[in-house]
């Protein structure tokens, strides 16, 4: 595959316990694979916020919709875009900001942290997609 392919993986998800943990590890080692197999420049904020970003996505996933849940992780032209697809139809929607409310609040922290979001029904259920640069200072990508 030549280094400025497109690469990418795509993870099933059961809901068993520690499978978000699981699919934050997977986004790690994907990114961590493609730094020492392409010499792919992957920040440490950029690390950080994927596993961030497929938590909380993967959490709203599990917690909302019935049934199974992917995760993709693709990595093209200095960007990381995370897709999470569930069987629920419903969009998601950011609430008002409120600091006295207890939890709900995942979708405002991914939509605070990311450079692009985008949420789409689908035949079956819908996918969500984010997407992150990979350096501290992308040169050349408007971000």
């Amino acid at each position: 595959m030549p280094d400025d392919a497109p690469a990418e993986v795509t993870v099933a998800l059961d809901g068993e316990v520690g499978c978000i943990a699981d699919a934050r590890a997977r986004a790690s080692e994907f990114l961590a694979r493609l730094q020492s197999e392409r010499g792919l420049p992957v920040s440490a904020r950029a690390m950080d916020l994927t596993q961030l970003v497929v938590s909380e996505l993967v959490t709203n996933a599990l917690k909302y919709a019935p049934g199974p849940v992917l995760l993709q992780l693709r990595v093209a032209g200095g960007w990381v875009e995370i897709a999470v697809w569930d069987t629920d139809p419903a969009l998601p929607t950011a609430r008002a900001t409120d600091a006295g409310r207890v939890g709900q609040h995942g979708l405002e922290i991914v939509m605070a942290v990311v450079d692009g979001f985008a949420a789409q029904r689908e035949p079956v259920g819908k996918r969500i997609t984010a997407r992150l640069a990979l350096f501290d200072d992308p040169v050349g990508l408007g971000g």
